[in-house]
């Protein structure tokens, strides 16, 4: 029986291309900036919202005079405070960047915003659902609203929800950007 077997030749590796100057060499193409990302109107238009939504919480919250006797409001006086800093500085930013026609696209940079956003809308959105279930609890379960000032607790609690609404896209802008950035 006759059976045929493989042969491998061996090739030899192609010459080393010459150093070629930076000039010849294509740039590296990188995804423009999509609106809602740092340095964008929409971005900015976010970060204005959430500042807006978040001060009139704090505000509303603390016209009240016994918000610090239940620790959720304390929480979410505290997550709004950050919120509207945060959004704040970001805002002023975004504004800069826009001014000077600046991307805002540094890896480092971005990661910051991710991670801030994360953090900040994360605890907003914690502080809005503990505000909430007091709420709840006063209004329905315990039917004492007339004692105490229902309806500021829930304007404060639906303000802070809508500025989660705003801070949630500008984190996951962020963090697409930073996912599809180059190294």
């Amino acid at each position: 029986m006759s059976v045929s077997s493989a042969s491998v030749h061996p090739v030899e590796a192609p010459p080393p291309a010459a150093a070629a100057p930076e000039a010849t060499q294509a740039p590296r193409v990188r995804m423009e900036d999509i609106q809602g990302m740092p340095a964008t109107l929409l971005g900015l238009t976010l970060r204005f919202f959430q500042f807006f939504f978040a001060a009139a919480s704090l505000s509303v919250m603390a016209s009240t005079n016994d918000f610090p006797s239940v620790s959720a409001f304390c929480y979410l006086v505290a997550a709004t405070i950050l919120q509207s800093l945060w959004s704040l500085a970001l805002a002023t930013v975004d504004v800069y960047a826009i001014m000077v026609k600046r991307s805002l696209q540094n890896r480092r940079l971005v990661s910051l915003f991710a991670i801030g956003d994360g953090v900040t809308s994360t605890m907003t959105f914690a502080a809005a659902c503990a505000s909430a279930g007091i709420t709840v609890l006063i209004d329905n379960d315990l039917n004492s609203c007339s004692a105490n000032h229902c309806v500021q607790f829930e304007t404060s609690t639906a303000l802070a929800f809508i500025s989660w609404f705003a801070a949630l896209p500008s984190f996951l802008f962020n963090f697409w950007s930073l996912a599809s950035s180059s190294r």
